[in-house]
């Protein structure tokens, strides 16, 4: 059984009153994600959206010859799989996990339903499109006009807002793929960040010694994402949504007449 304590580790599912977060509970199917797993390719069609409590996913674009670069990070204040909401039933962008943890997924064509249906939900999830927007736009800016040692940074402070934690787990070369760079560059602005005692890093670990200090270093871009979540996606309030909407109604999960049923 889903306790609401669970669900509200997520800051949209902790957006809703208690009334609605009560509807919601027996269709959220908690979800193990470990490191690399892909909750969805490009262009693949999607059947589920991902709530992570407790992971961090990366939504990364993936070019011809198999580069890809970071385009957004998504953890406890969000949800995989936007683009079906805005109409599109796939994304180019592939969504893997960077670190691993927990999370609850609902099936696609019942959040559909309440995003159509109820405006509470569509309410909180179109709030939270506009950060995801305002990150993307954000990182794309940061990647043309700021130095490496910035972009890690921020790379790093995204991670630790989502985390709640001190301490990552990621190589160089995994850390140089999502940023687009060579792994020496990032090696070099690792040691820079160590030698003035930022960080610690060693065999994949990171440790944050000084954040305060991280966030002088850092760029603008990252007060910017940050203070965009924080105004649409406030953590300490009463909830956005206080009116209680339509119940859940059988919907198809395209495997040919089965349905979802309400147990409400």
């Amino acid at each position: 059984m889903i306790l609401t304590a669970d669900a509200k580790k997520n800051r949209l599912f902790a957006a809703l009153s208690d009334a609605e977060l009560a509807r919601w509970l027996p269709f959220l199917e908690p979800v193990d994600l470990p490191p690399r797993k892909v909750l969805h390719e490009s262009s693949s069609n999607l059947t589920h959206l991902y709530f992570p409590t407790t992971s961090i996913i990366s939504l990364l674009c993936i070019l011809k010859d198999g580069d890809s670069t970071e385009i957004a990070v998504v953890g406890n204040e969000g949800v995989v799989g936007v683009s079906l909401l805005m109409g599109g039933l796939s994304t180019p962008s592939r969504a893997e996990v960077q670190s691993a943890g927990q999370g609850f997924r609902v099936n696609a064509d019942l959040l559909m339903h309440e995003f159509n249906q109820s405006s509470s939900v569509r309410h909180f999830l179109l709030r939270y499109i506009q950060a995801l927007i305002t990150q993307m736009a954000q990182m794309a800016a940061c990647y043309r006009h700021h130095s490496l040692d910035q972009q890690l940074c921020r790379w790093l402070l995204l991670r630790l807002d989502r985390l709640n934690s001190d301490q990552l787990v990621a190589t160089q070369e995994l850390i140089a793929n999502l940023l687009g760079v060579r792994r020496e560059g990032v090696t070099e602005a690792a040691l820079r960040l160590q030698r003035a005692g930022l960080i610690r890093y060693r065999r994949g670990r990171i440790i944050v010694l000084d954040r305060n200090a991280l966030e002088r270093r850092v760029c603008e871009c990252y007060a910017v994402v940050k203070e965009e979540y924080d105004r649409l996606l406030p953590a300490n309030e009463r909830p956005l949504i206080a009116e209680q909407g339509p119940k859940l109604r059988p919907v198809s999960d395209g495997s040919g007449g089965r349905t979802i049923r309400p147990r409400l």
